[in-house]
């Protein structure tokens, strides 16, 4: 049967030497088919994506979500990616690209702290929902910036850039 699992597919026990969470995303206006994709890999990038842009990530709220759900009943499978980003300081330049990206039709790159870089929104871009959320906080200590969370449902989970691809994108990746 074609839905089986492969014979010989097993994965080893992986090294312990991975971390949680994410560095740097860089959103683009959507384009379809930004990179060429083989077996879950993007290898190529396309001339009609000209520009994205950088946004540094730190701290622990910055995380990526891929939630697959098949249903056999239906027929019918999708994977739910949810990028959830936290960018501090709240700013006025900031609160104008932030309203074009959320009402806008995005895509992405983003680079994990393990230096994998994965294509998010893939397929139609973040195209359930895109919310953000300026925050001063309370207390002085507590966050003052902006969360930002995009979701996007995909047939698959999200491609990974190999070396070639990573530095052809990161050269199209404004100043």
């Amino acid at each position: 049967m074609a839905c089986d699992i492969a014979i010989g597919a097993n994965r080893a026990q992986p090294c312990t030497n991975t971390q949680g969470g994410n560095e740097v995303f860089y959103p683009f206006n959507f384009v379809t088919d930004a990179f060429t994709v083989v077996d879950g890999i993007a290898n190529a990038l396309s001339a009609s994506l000209t520009v994205a842009y950088k946004y540094e990530i730190s701290g622990d709220g910055n995380t990526l979500t891929q939630s697959s759900v098949s249903d056999y009943k239906t027929g019918t499978s999708v994977v739910t990616q949810t990028l959830v980003n936290q960018l501090k300081q709240v700013d006025g330049a900031t609160n104008i690209e932030l309203t074009k990206l959320a009402q806008g039709n995005v895509s992405g790159v983003l680079k994990d702290r393990n230096g994998v870089f994965h294509w998010v929104g893939h397929e139609n871009g973040f195209n359930v929902t895109r919310t953000v959320e300026a925050v001063s906080g309370g207390a002085r200590a507590d966050f003052n910036g902006y969360n930002v969370t995009l979701v996007a449902e995909n047939k698959a989970l999200a491609p990974t850039l190999d070396a070639a691809t990573v530095t052809a994108f990161l050269a199209i990746v404004t100043a």
